[in-house]
């Protein structure tokens, strides 16, 4: 009995070692085995089942994967003396755990130090250029409404001072290159660096917003009178266009009156030349009705070729029986 009481108690005891002297390591971490707050060992990177004295050595763990700094958005004034309103994150992680447990120990004290090193560099950068330089990473042309101007004007008149030298992604690579060797001693790896927003400040950007409303309108006013000089131009092309229609309708119409007139003429010289006796009788009578009225009163010669036609109806009332 008492045989069987030992081995019972060996054997939990065995169980119980191996239970606090194992230990595992997930993919996302890296750990870190101390015995009386010195390092022991390298550290466990490689995911897996390891082992360590129970009670006398510890584990600290600590992440692998990519962790996530925000910065404190700030006021920063460009090299015009402009202040932009600047909110910056980065990414780093931790490539040397024991360095970190050694100088750091925990990534709440890591962020303090990227706090402390990384606001400065941007600071420092975002101050040493242009705002464009900030805003802007290349010189794509931008829209040209901006300015006014049209495609052929763009390479003459486009103002200088919206010339991209450096542009915002240089920057943040040099932010990123400056905080690097500051960071190396803690076993920090800064993976990127990147400017989440830039904004004017309250004052800066009524002024803005005033500067663009009066450049819009500048715009407008332009499009506007250059839409009213190409409708007077449509206008008076169309008034144009009409007196040409109108005045080649006009010839086209007397040229066809003309040879209808010529047409009668002829017909009626036709009609009238096969007995132009009745021809002179018919335009004598037509010259009566037109000359000669009621209350009209002729005195006239009795040779007159005019009153031949009356003294022959005449002659011929007094021979009628």
């Amino acid at each position: 009995m008492r045989s069987k009481i030992v081995v019972l108690f060996l054997l939990a005891s065995t169980l119980l070692f191996v239970y606090f002297s194992a230990y595992v390591v997930d993919e996302t971490e890296q750990v870190v085995v101390t015995q009386f707050g010195k390092v022991v060992g390298a550290s466990k990177t490689e995911p897996g089942l390891y082992f360590k004295i129970p009670f006398i050595q510890i584990t600290t763990y600590f992440p692998k994967n990519l962790l996530r700094w925000d910065g404190d958005p700030g006021q920063i004034p460009t090299l015009e003396k402009t202040y932009l309103w600047v909110d910056t994150f980065a990414r780093w992680r931790i490539i040397d755990p024991i360095k970190f447990f050694q100088t750091v120990n925990n990534t709440v004290r890591a962020l303090g130090i990227l706090d402390d090193i990384l606001d400065p560099a941007v600071r420092n950068f975002i101050t040493s250029y242009r705002l464009i330089e900030a805003v802007r990473k290349s010189n794509r042309e931008l829209g040209l409404l901006e300015f006014g101007l049209e495609d052929k004007d763009l390479d003459t008149a486009l103002p200088t001072s919206f010339s991209v030298s450096t542009g915002r992604e240089k920057i943040t690579e040099e932010i990123e290159k400056q905080a690097q060797p500051k960071l190396k001693p803690f076993g920090i790896e800064l993976v990127d660096v990147k400017i989440k927003r830039i904004n004017y400040v309250e004052p800066v950007r009524e002024s803005a917003y005033k500067r663009m409303i009066a450049e819009r309108k500048q715009i407008a006013e332009k499009f506007r009178s250059e839409g009213k000089g190409e409708a007077r131009k449509k206008l008076g092309d169309k008034e144009k266009d009409l007196k040409q229609i109108t005045s080649k309708a006009y010839r086209k119409a007397q040229e066809l009156k003309g040879k209808a007139d010529a047409e009668a003429v002829r017909i009626y010289a036709g009609a009238y030349g096969i007995d132009p006796d009745f021809y002179s009788f018919i335009k004598t009578l037509d010259i009566y009705r037109s000359a000669l009225g009621k209350d009209t009163t002729l005195v006239l010669s009795t040779d007159s070729e005019f009153f031949k036609y009356l003294k022959g109806y005449s002659a011929k009332q007094r021979k009628a029986p």
